[in-house]
């Protein structure tokens, strides 16, 4: 059976610690050295000697079950403790991934406003040039049309030139022909 001190005994028997020393310094009560050199009494030397009331029995173990009670709360408190621990870490290590997130997010929305601003200004320059490709194809054809028509003043009077150069030069050769006969 189990070896107890006496204070423990004295609680057992509802006796005070210094009945249960008087007890075995006389030698009612036979007892034995523990490795500390402690006095403990065997409990059921305590029963011979002092018997247990059955009240005192029920007192007993209900206090050793309360004591299995307390320390049963004391390990679920302790459970709790390291489970309350853990969800921290994981509540901290998601509250570092969605600040993470949230930079990566604002980073690809500067980059999208940059490409759109990039491809705004990419497409007005582009309108851009169109017009000035269509002014300049403008000016190009006003320049070939007037160059056509400075040709053509030109050319209006030597062919009324050459016209009458053909008639004078027609009737000077039939007035030869006519003359030869």
């Amino acid at each position: 059976m189990a070896k107890v001190g006496a204070q423990r005994a004295a609680e057992l028997t509802g006796r005070s610690k210094s009945t249960i020393q008087r007890s075995m310094n006389s030698g009612k009560i036979s007892f034995e050295l523990d490795a500390n050199g402690r006095r403990v009494i065997d409990v059921s030397e305590l029963e011979r000697a002092f018997g247990f009331s059955p009240n005192e029995t029920e007192d007993s173990s209900a206090s050793v079950e309360r004591e299995l009670q307390k320390a049963s709360a004391m390990l679920e408190v302790e459970r709790m403790q390291m489970r309350i621990r853990m969800l921290e870490e994981q509540l901290h290590t998601a509250n570092e991934q969605i600040a993470d997130l949230k930079e990566q997010r604002d980073q690809w929305q500067r980059q999208a406003t940059q490409v759109l601003i990039t491809s705004q200004y990419n497409q007005k320059q582009a309108e851009e040039l169109r017009e000035e490709l269509r002014i300049r194809e403008q000016k190009a054809k006003a320049r070939r049309q007037q160059i056509m028509e400075q040709r053509m003043q030109k050319l209006r009077p030597e062919n009324e030139n050459a016209q009458a150069t053909a008639s004078g030069g027609f009737q000077s050769l039939w007035k030869r022909v006519k003359g030869s006969r």
